[in-house]
């Protein structure tokens, strides 16, 4: 969102919208949007939504997929907007001093039997927050994980940082992802990583990710800020 300055208080937009990259050698574009969730607010404290990994730099590198050719890309992007709204009400953040992280570690055991789509491990605390990870086991050829905000409210507005891990149970070369500062609300409870990491990677037995068929998932996290009045 480019320009907020106008917007009036407790503004926010929700949108449907996705990325192009343009193959310079054939005329044909490569197309990235979020097919699980397409719709994304952005408000006060969320004013932009992306993607981590768009394309390998290599893949984008190679003059024979025509993403890159003589030192310029295309990128495109369309967006539909599909509701406007305004509380009239004003919201800041009250920040915490002395905030500390919390971390709570999920043991996913018979990983082999997992056949749903997404797993929600026990409610944890933070930063008097209420929190668990969600797990989503068969995405495609990732495992994806996120952190949600447990109990949410419409003036849920919580600013935290916060590190989601896959433990190594044989090398400790944990593989880990941090978010700096996100803002969980309302509209947008939950966030974290589609692609956190490849099926084969994580299956592999050198990783030391699934041991004895039991996989050990942490997250840490520290609250910042919570909603105050303006």
């Amino acid at each position: 969102m480019a320009d907020r300055s106008s917007l009036p208080l407790g503004w926010e937009v929700c949108v449907v919208f996705r990325f192009f990259l343009l193959d310079q050698n054939k005329g044909k574009y490569l197309i990235v949007e979020d097919a699980l969730e397409k719709e994304k607010c952005f408000h006060e404290t969320k004013f932009e939504w992306g993607f981590d990994e768009f394309i390998h730099l290599r893949e984008f590198n190679d003059a024979c997929n025509g993403y890159l050719v003589e030192d310029t890309c295309v990128f495109g992007a369309e967006v539909f907007v599909t509701k406007e709204t305004s509380s009239g009400k004003g919201q800041r953040f009250s920040m915490i001093t002395n905030a500390h992280s919390s971390k709570h570690v999920w043991k996913i055991e018979n990983f082999s039997k997992l056949n749903a789509g997404s797993y929600d491990s026990e409610v944890f605390e933070a930063g008097r927050q209420k929190w668990k990870i969600i797990f989503y086991p068969k995405r495609a050829d990732n495992l994806s994980l996120y952190l949600k905000l447990a109990e949410v409210t419409p003036a849920s507005n919580v600013l935290a940082e916060y590190t989601l891990r896959i433990l190594d149970q044989v090398n400790a070369k944990h593989i880990s992802k941090k978010i700096r500062k996100h803002s969980f609300t309302a509209s947008s409870p939950d966030w974290g990583w589609t692609n956190f990491v490849l099926s084969s990677d994580f299956h592999n037995p050198a990783s030391g990710y699934l041991v004895k068929d039991v996989c050990l998932v942490d997250a840490e996290v520290t609250v910042y800020g919570i909603p105050g009045p303006m």
